[in-house]
């Protein structure tokens, strides 16, 4: 029997910082390994030893095998739990850690190498007799090959990255005239985040259910399943919203699916965490998917409803323990919902966000459990996925559970960088998803008119808040006073302000109606006016009083910027009262700059070239996905700043257009 005593955790963020809770339970040190870029990150502190192994760049840091097994060496570490995402689906990281005397907390390199690849997989489940999608998997991966293959299966069909998933290098495909460029786009994209541009190709199940199995084996021979999940609602083919159970699950459906899933994971001897994906549609059929050799993302709303931890069993399982539960022994209760906190603008097409954490302030309700690895101060980086933490909530049904996730997710201060706060409370409070019938394709049916998913003008009420917090300062500098104080008495000119949101500006007076240390103000704005009395304030929470209604409002300042935070957003405003008049120049539409942090992957025309309206320039890639930059107008390209492999910073100036005059 395999015993350690300190346990490598071979990953970064919320997961790392998750295992290191349940070892640290369990009684084990705990080593961390990170990157220049997540030197203050907060698995680092955490954890008991912390050794850098590499540039920010994951392929020089969280990718090198080599680097995470000589940290484990020099600390002593005699466990490595590889997490999910990065090399937990190794086949050759499982064998360097077994090479090396290490303890792999995780299946073996057998089963990963076959389930790692959706091709050998899907040959593999069909020799075993589990149900799977009509589709192409074999060896020959030439465009002929696929076209072929593409019209024997008909449209539409589906692109998937035999090596990976999470969206990457997967296409849906309606017409054979879009087969060819998604090939090319969807084997990039696949080449580039897993090392391998093998491709499948699946029939299109339209608008099913993804409803995946968590099972467990042990080194005994026992294979148990912990009920289901049911991820449907995507962007992306990413998940946003993991519920368990599925809402449209019966007690004969959870069998027949659980007893497949077993018999896919009994097929290769499984050890450890897997996950069973399965594609479910309205008939009730189900078809495999995948199997994902690690723990999922997800895997909180098992904990949650079948009261057991997850984390604890790959631990005790990796020491060579039985499984602690028989499969009728599982008792599953209540109902569990995750959603995912991204660093993204969701109005702005769910573009990736980069900056400073300059607030991180989540409310820990009753039946909330908030997984995080993010401090105050910290870098969001280009480098990593843009997800920053899972909120879930538990509650006797369902609709408990809904209701209390939509109250932590609007609770999850989140200053500096953008969040998806918004668009997860309106998706959740959605009637589709409210009744419980959300499919894969609810957010292209349902959801793309939503408010969350438009640019969000500030209202009177943000700008009043606003125009107090900024004048406040100043008056507060000026008499070298903290906190609500230095406000001049009633009957003076009003101050007159002009907030900078974006590209847009907003002009506001503020007249104090009575001074003093609860300050009376009236605000106003063309017409509109609104009065408000400021109560008290810490630097973090205003207390305010807005047309006798009182509340309070997270907050950041710093300098001509203030961060406000509510309900229906995260705000930022720039305060150009003072800035000469006609401001800087906009850049022309014939301008293309960079929307985030990344790396140019593609150069896609030259200077001197005639380009239209929409045209693909540049691709650039952050945080694990390609992002397409197009031509804003016709014209002739006269300068390309960057080339292929450059870093870019957000907003950077990329390629100039001299419009056409046309």
């Amino acid at each position: 029997m395999p015993a350690f005593n300190k346990i490598l955790i071979a990953n970064r963020g919320e997961i790392a910082c998750r295992v290191m809770r349940t070892a640290l339970e369990l009684g084990y040190r705990t080593v961390a390994v990170y990157s220049e870029a997540d030197a203050d990150a907060r698995h680092v502190q955490l954890a008991d030893e912390a050794v850098c192994i590499g540039p920010a760049q994951v392929s020089q840091s969280y990718l090198r095998i080599d680097a995470i097994i000589e940290a484990a060496r020099r600390t002593g570490a005699d466990a490595i739990h590889p997490g999910y995402g990065f090399l937990s689906e190794n086949a050759d990281f499982a064998r360097a850690c077994t090479d090396a005397g290490i303890v792999f907390i995780g299946p073996s390199v057998e089963a990963i190498h076959l389930m790692g690849s959706k091709r050998l997989s899907k040959i593999a489940m069909l020799e075993a007799g589990v149900p799977c999608i009509p589709g192409y998997e074999g060896a020959a991966q030439d465009d002929d090959t696929l076209a072929s293959e593409a019209e024997r299966i008909g449209y539409p069909l589906m692109i998937k990255a035999s090596a990976g998933g999470g969206g990457r290098g997967m296409r849906l495909v309606q017409a054979s005239a879009e087969l060819l460029a998604q090939i090319r786009t969807a084997r990039s994209e696949a080449q580039n985040a897993f090392g391998s541009g093998e491709l499948i190709l699946e029939r299109a199940v339209i608008r099913p259910r993804h409803v995946e199995i968590q099972v467990f084996g042990d080194t005994h021979g026992n294979i148990v399943y912990l009920g289901e999940r049911d991820c449907s609602v995507q962007r992306r083919h990413q998940k946003v919203v993991e519920e368990a159970p599925c809402p449209v699950m019966t007690p004969e459906l959870r069998r027949a699916m659980g007893e497949a899933a077993v018999k896919a994971a009994a097929s290769v001897s499984y050890v450890g965490a897997g996950t069973v994906e399965f594609l479910l549609d309205a008939s009730g059929e189900f078809f495999f998917l995948e199997m994902n050799t690690r723990l999922q993302v997800e895997h909180p709303v098992t904990e949650l409803i079948s009261g057991q931890d997850l984390v604890a069993w790959q631990i005790r399982t990796a020491t060579g323990q039985p499984l602690p539960l028989r499969q009728e022994e599982i008792r599953l209760q209540g109902h569990a919902i995750e959603v995912r906190l991204y660093a993204e603008d969701a109005a702005a097409g769910f573009l990736p966000q980069t900056g400073q954490v300059l607030r991180w302030e989540p409310e820990l309700l009753p039946g909330v459990r908030i997984d995080h690895g993010l401090l105050e101060g910290q870098a969001v980086t280009p480098f990593y996925d843009p997800m920053l933490a899972k909120v879930i909530a538990y509650g006797e049904t369902r609709d408990d559970a809904r209701r209390k996730l939509v109250r932590a997710v609007e609770r999850c201060v989140l200053l500096g960088v953008n969040g998806n706060q918004r668009f997860l409370a309106n998706l959740l409070e959605h009637p589709q998803f409210a009744a419980g019938n959300a499919t894969t394709a609810f957010i292209a049916e349902h959801f793309e008119n939503d408010p969350s998913l438009q640019p969000h003008s500030a209202s009177l009420a943000e700008l009043a808040i606003a125009a107090a917090l900024l004048y406040q300062a100043s008056a507060g500098a000026r008499a070298h006073q903290p906190g609500l104080s230095g406000w001049r008495n009633a009957g003076g000119a009003p101050w007159r302000c002009v907030l900078k949101q974006g590209e847009h500006r907003h002009a506001v007076e503020l007249a104090v109606v009575a001074g003093g240390p609860q300050a009376q103000l009236r605000v106003s704005r063309g017409d509109e006016q609104l009065c408000l009395r400021l109560l008290a304030s810490d630097g973090r929470w205003l207390t305010l009083e807005l047309d006798g209604v009182r509340r309070r409002q997270a907050y950041h300042h710093e300098g001509e910027r203030l961060w406000l935070y509510g309900e229906r957003g995260n705000l930022e405003l720039l305060d150009v009262t003072h800035e000469p008049a006609g401001g800087q120049n906009a850049a022309s539409s014939g301008a293309v700059k960079a929307p985030m942090d990344g790396a140019i992957v593609d150069v896609l025309t030259s200077e001197g070239a005639s380009v239209s309206k929409g045209q693909l320039l540049l691709v650039l890639e952050a945080m694990k996905m390609e992002h397409p930059l197009k031509a804003g107008v016709d014209g002739i390209v006269r300068r390309i700043g960057v080339s292929q492999g450059d870093q870019v910073k957000s907003r950077q100036l990329l390629v100039e257009i001299e419009a056409s005059e046309t």
